[in-house]
């Protein structure tokens, strides 16, 4: 993996920190550089807590699921993943690694790729409408098929939890749900974080996947 960082900009406090990670200077280049468009983003080296890293994939393979599993649990990154395609039974693993943005390469433009990452750094989801639907699919037929289950959800969620995460499902975003259930953004904050908190998922796709397979969604 190779990783970069933009020395000629200064970080400030209310930029956010991104690494590139790509397996090839072509895909790091090409990401680095529709990234440094931004100046809210601060390209640097090496990832960690509070920062948000980027892994540029063509195929997705047994390396990347590695690589994502580390950055999530090892080095307390929130990842956006650029990828290519992604297969059916790839797709929960990709979810319940902790990456909460997924941006298809052919659709990986400045503005794109900003967008994802901004939402990872808020701890915001952003999923291709295709993946939502794909995902929600998934672990439908997963719930359905688990045996000894009864639809009986194993840990309660609120009802105000069940709302939020069924706008989330939907693709609306932190001001979208605020504005639909009437409630104030953070509100809508406070509630993602506790149920994240409190079941120990790691971040909204995560969550409403949960929330499937114990079928409350």
């Amino acid at each position: 993996m190779r990783t970069g960082t933009d020395t000629g900009t200064a970080a400030t406090g209310r930029r956010v920190p991104v690494t590139v990670l790509a397996r090839d200077p072509i895909s790091f280049e090409g990401a680095a550089g529709q990234l440094r468009r931004h100046p809210e983003i601060d390209l640097r080296e090496g990832s960690g807590p509070g920062t948000v890293a980027l892994l540029v994939e063509d195929a997705f393979d047994e390396a990347a699921l590695i690589r994502l599993r580390q950055l999530a649990r090892g080095e307390g990154a929130r990842t956006v993943l650029v990828v290519s395609t992604l297969r059916e039974n790839e797709l929960l693993d990709v979810v319940e690694c902790g990456v909460g943005a997924i941006v298809w390469r052919q659709e990986a433009t400045a503005d794109r790729l900003a967008r994802a990452v901004l939402a990872a750094a808020r701890g915001d989801g952003d999923l291709p409408a295709d993946l939502v639907g794909r995902l929600m699919s998934q672990v439908g037929s997963l719930h359905r098929g688990t045996t000894g289950r009864t639809g009986t959800p194993g840990t309660v969620l609120t009802p105000r939890e069940v709302d939020v995460l069924r706008l989330v499902s939907e693709g609306l975003d932190t001001g979208e749900i605020a504005r639909k259930l009437s409630y104030s953004e953070r509100t809508v904050k406070n509630v993602m974080h506790g149920l994240t908190k409190r079941l120990h998922l790691r971040n909204r796709a995560h969550a409403v996947a949960y929330a499937l397979r114990e079928g409350y969604l």
